[in-house]
């Protein structure tokens, strides 16, 4: 048996495209909210968060809604072509309202503006849980590991191939009350998320590919033999205690990095005076520490625990936190020096990220690690929604100079909260080559 790496990596396409718009959205909502529609900082967090507390009730409700779906197209590509088009068009409004609000002010711009917003993240959300289901649809269970592997990479690759085209689009800092388009950078995307719809359309033949699979699961019953184990089987005291403690530690590191960064853009541009495109090149360098610090990671958390390695991924990337606010205090502008540290972020990111949700679901019953996953996806997401907002709101009413210290502190608490788990620290052989990408978001 062995991986259709072609096919996977067409599927893959669809989570090429949604981390294109997420890496996007981050970037430069923020920017349109606070130089344009001039909202403060706590406001402009909270809308920031919506697509968090719409995905809560999104993903579920939507990904059931496609299982039950029956169609000449299969279930998942209705939603993943409804979603995408109805995205696209929505998300081309956003830098039109934003250009014209800039010309010339008028409330229902700004009206205008945020309706459209939540209507694309409302789009976003109809068809995010039918992409993530058709890998393991057209998949076979044994090979799911490394299919997703495949699809974590093409993830990757969609948000660098933003952050790229924003580094080469925006060089320069604009003057002082000059309004930036951003225009083309939004039609780029919306070109990509097309043509990976075009991808997934044409080339993802979904109720063939499903028949194929049924006709494996039927030759192949040993693969697919439901967990003997029953649900509601309370856990000992002892693991309760670890799994309270490692879900603490998830929300805290969430804390410190999702507010780092879903500000970076705009902390970096009155800080350290750059403009947009150098402050992606940034977040492209530690998305690339990332990426190449996957297969080390497993090796090591193979040999030392998973516990271990996380530790040391949040002590690192507290480090770098402090260390870039540091570097604030004695020095004004941004030195090529600093992406040394940004590296170093990725690399501490890729040793926390690889681990915590193995650590999860080691706790529980097979029967049971959908529980535990939602567990895992609600204490990261609710984090969240609650960092842009704090925030938002230190940056707005303190200072600019709080971010990383706050991002730091936060990443600490969970060196220390994770100083407390005691389970789930299975120390399994590493994974090797693609396996190595295979982890939670």
């Amino acid at each position: 048996m062995k991986l259709d790496t072609k096919r996977t990596v067409l599927v893959g396409f669809a989570f090429l495209a949604i981390s294109a718009f997420w890496q996007m959205y981050d970037n430069l909502i923020p920017l349109m909210l606070s130089n344009t529609f001039e909202i403060n900082k706590t406001y402009s967090g909270f809308i920031m968060s919506l697509d968090n507390i719409l995905a809560l009730f999104l993903l579920p409700l939507f990904g059931g809604l496609s299982d039950k779906c029956r169609s000449a197209l299969g279930r998942r590509r209705p939603f993943i072509l409804f979603g995408t088009l109805v995205s696209v068009a929505l998300m081309i409004l956003l830098p039109l309202l934003d250009n014209s609000y800039a010309a010339s002010p008028a409330l229902w711009k700004l009206v205008g503006f945020i309706a459209v917003l939540g209507l694309l993240l409302i789009a976003m959300g109809t068809y995010r849980s039918p992409a993530v289901a058709l890998m393991p649809d057209v998949t076979p269970k044994p090979l799911r590991s490394k299919a997703n592997a495949i699809i974590n990479l093409m993830g990757a690759v969609g948000g660098v191939i933003y952050l790229l085209v924003s580094s080469v689009l925006y060089r320069q800092k604009p003057g002082a009350g000059v309004h930036v388009d951003y225009l083309p950078l939004f039609s780029i995307v919306g070109g990509i998320m097309l043509g990976a719809l075009a991808v997934i359309m044409f080339l993802v033949d979904e109720p063939k590919l499903v028949a194929r699979q049924k006709e494996y699961e039927q030759a192949h019953p040993e693969d697919n033999l439901a967990e003997q184990t029953e649900n509601g089987e309370a856990l000992p005291k002892d693991v309760k205690w670890s799994l309270g403690f490692l879900l603490a530690s998830i929300s805290l590191w969430f804390i410190g990095y999702n507010g780092v960064t879903t500000w970076f853009s705009t902390y970096a541009t009155n800080v350290w005076n750059m403009p947009l495109g150098s402050a992606n090149t940034c977040l492209t360098v530690a998305t690339a520490g990332a990426i190449v610090s996957y297969i080390p990671v497993g090796n090591i958390a193979s040999k030392v625990g998973r516990r271990k390695t996380i530790r040391f991924g949040a002590l690192l990337l507290a480090a770098c936190f402090f260390a870039a606010f540091l570097y604030t205090v004695f020095a004004k502008e941004f030195s090529p020096l600093l992406y040394v540290l940004f590296i170093l972020v990725g690399m501490a990111w890729a040793a926390i990220n690889v681990n915590s949700l193995p650590m999860v679901v080691e706790m529980c019953k097979g029967s049971e690690v959908g529980k535990f996953t939602g567990l895992y996806y609600t204490f990261s997401m609710a984090a969240q929604i609650v960092t842009p907002i704090v925030a938002g709101f230190l940056l707005e009413n303190v200072s600019y100079h709080t971010l990383f210290p706050y991002a730091a502190l936060a990443v600490l608490g969970s060196f220390i909260t994770m100083g407390f788990v005691r389970h789930g620290d299975n120390k399994v052989e590493a994974k090797k080559g693609l396996e190595a990408f295979d982890v939670g978001d």
